[in-house]
């Protein structure tokens, strides 16, 4: 799951093309499947959302939850592809882009009735 913060007036107008960029970016660095998005944007009002001196507006984090497993490199990866689709795409500067990553183990983990250590996935998360 990801979750994604902005300024409402910031966020609300990309947030579809933010989800295509993100998508494609995980789909790219981790091997996921073209259809396991899941993204949750959450528009703040400007008075709910202070952010640190030097940055705009724009100012949009990231904070993307994964099962334990992907490699460093491959996080890395991802961690660029956001950093330079987001600018390209959107012109968000990468100094207005906050990501972190949360990982969990696969047990820690429960969706379609079952724990992620006994779920029959149809990507690898070892990558």
């Amino acid at each position: 799951m990801i979750r994604i913060y902005g300024i409402k007036e910031k966020l609300n107008p990309i947030k579809a093309e933010l989800s295509d960029i993100i998508n494609q970016c995980m789909v790219e660095a981790l091997s996921f499947p073209d259809n396991k998005r899941a993204h949750r944007f959450i528009p703040l009002d400007s008075d709910n959302y202070y952010y640190p001196e030097g940055r705009t507006d724009a100012y949009t984090v990231l904070e993307i939850s994964l099962m334990s497993g992907r490699s460093v490199e491959a996080k890395k990866t991802l961690i660029h592809l956001l950093f330079k689709e987001i600018e390209s795409n959107l012109g968000i500067s990468p100094i207005d882009i906050e990501i972190t990553i949360f990982e969990s183990p696969a047990s820690n983990w429960g969706f379609r009735g079952v724990t992620g250590d006994e779920a029959k996935l149809n990507y690898a998360v070892n990558v």
